[in-house]
């Protein structure tokens, strides 16, 4: 066992403040922010008679915790790091050389080395590395919480999963209490949103300045990129950077296509920024150098019209359904190219909730109701089937006590718009 001394020296939360550094970020409470959300956590296992949460996804254990390490990395190789959470003790499973990285983090009684239960890491041996894995971590939760404990797992291997469950503890799915945990952001937490959409706004400004006929579309991406992590952001969570005839439908990945004169560009940000938060707004341009045509305007200003009408009736108490009943109508032309959903909740990442298009609500549509403290994201993607191009459109904003605040200042193309 690999036990940190929680009494971190100077050196120890120097280094976590050097992680936290972000623009616009002085005033930031993050021990506070780490607390709120350990908190929240906690409470939502409550509520579900939940004992013990092991979780394996590296943004919700940087949630949970504020522990930050190879976020990409962990993602595709699970469980290399984890996280095993009870109603009073938080113990960390660090890949292997980086137990340090938790050092002065206040949310962390204690690490321990992780034990990687995946084929590339244990190869034919992976079902005698999973039992063992297994039999460790159930023997912990049954010394922290008793026998028959129910504990929530999240992304692990169907064999881990399997052997816990033969050790005698009953299994749930930590993703609602997780999610729903996620949903509510505190003052301080919004401090943390704000940052993160300031240094994207910084990045997509020097994006727009950058944009040229001539130009790959990655390597105008890139500008986002360079800017992003200059600014001690962590990643591009997708690759929606597209021009011209590419931009419809919409979801093709950016690429080597050579963008030309007159053409729309279409962004979409996605960037997991400062303290790991999501900067989720979408913004599309055009390359010049003439002004943008009549048709290339109507379908901005559909776009526009959309984002505006569906963030002038989000009010809290509002239920899902409501929001889909009042949701603005999609012409029919634009129909079959709509952008799947019509809003979705925004922390770290995307998550609860999704907030569906009033003609999708009966298949895949299910019933809440929006809070207070929910940042959303309000979406459009507006292009003709078979149509040239198409728009994409986005803002963030924050649901209040009284109605809505937007976050996401970026400003619109007054050329579309004139």
């Amino acid at each position: 066992m690999a036990e940190l001394d929680w009494h971190a020296d100077r050196a120890d939360l120097a280094d976590l403040a050097l992680l936290d550094r972000a623009p616009e970020d002085e005033g930031i409470d993050l021990v506070a922010v780490r607390g709120y959300r350990l908190g929240r956590v906690r409470a939502e296992m409550a509520r579900r008679d939940i004992a013990a949460l092991i979780l394996s996804d590296p943004v919700n254990i940087r949630y949970a915790t504020g522990a930050r390490n190879m976020q990409v990395f962990s993602q595709r190789n699970a469980p290399s790091r984890y996280l095993l959470l009870t109603a009073d003790r938080s113990i960390l499973f660090e890949f292997t050389g980086c137990a340090h990285l938790a050092a002065g983090l206040e949310t962390i009684d204690e690490v321990r080395p992780a034990r990687t239960a995946s084929f590339v890491a244990a190869g034919p041996e992976i079902v005698a590395r999973e039992r063992a894995w297994a039999a460790e971590m159930a023997d912990l939760v049954q010394e922290l919480v008793g026998r028959g404990a129910v504990l929530g797992l999240e992304r692990l291997n169907a064999g881990s999963a399997i052997a816990l469950r033969d050790a005698g503890l009953r299994i749930v799915d930590a993703q609602e209490p997780v999610e729903m945990a996620r949903a509510i952001k505190s003052a301080e937490e919004m401090k943390c949103v704000n940052a993160s959409l300031r240094a994207t706004e910084i990045g997509v400004a020097r994006l727009r300045d950058a944009l040229r006929p001539g130009l790959t579309e990655a390597q105008l991406w890139s500008v986002l990129h360079q800017s992003i992590i200059a600014q001690n952001g962590d990643y591009v969570e997708t690759r929606l950077l597209n021009a011209g005839a590419r931009t419809n439908p919409w979801f093709q990945e950016t690429s080597d296509h050579v963008i030309g004169a007159n053409e729309i560009i279409a962004l979409d940000t996605d960037v997991v920024g400062c303290h790991g938060y999501y900067s989720d707004f979408s913004r599309s341009f055009h390359s010049g150098p003439d002004r943008p045509s009549a048709a290339q305007r109507a379908l901005y200003r559909t776009a526009h019209e959309q984002v505006h009408h569906n963030m002038s009736i989000l009010r809290p108490g509002m239920s899902f359904r409501e929001y889909a009943d009042a949701a603005w109508d999609i012409p029919e032309k634009y129909y079959a190219n709509r952008y799947y959903l019509s809003a979705h909740g925004c922390g770290m990442t995307g998550e609860y909730p999704y907030l569906y298009h009033h003609g999708d609500f009966p298949d895949a549509g299910y019933d809440g109701v929006i809070e207070p403290g929910m940042t959303l994201c309000v979406e459009s993607y507006i292009g003709e089937e078979a149509g040239e191009e198409g728009v994409k459109l986005e803002q963030q904003v924050l649901i209040t006590e009284t109605g809505v605040e937007l976050l996401s200042r970026f400003p619109f193309e007054e050329d579309f718009l004139r």
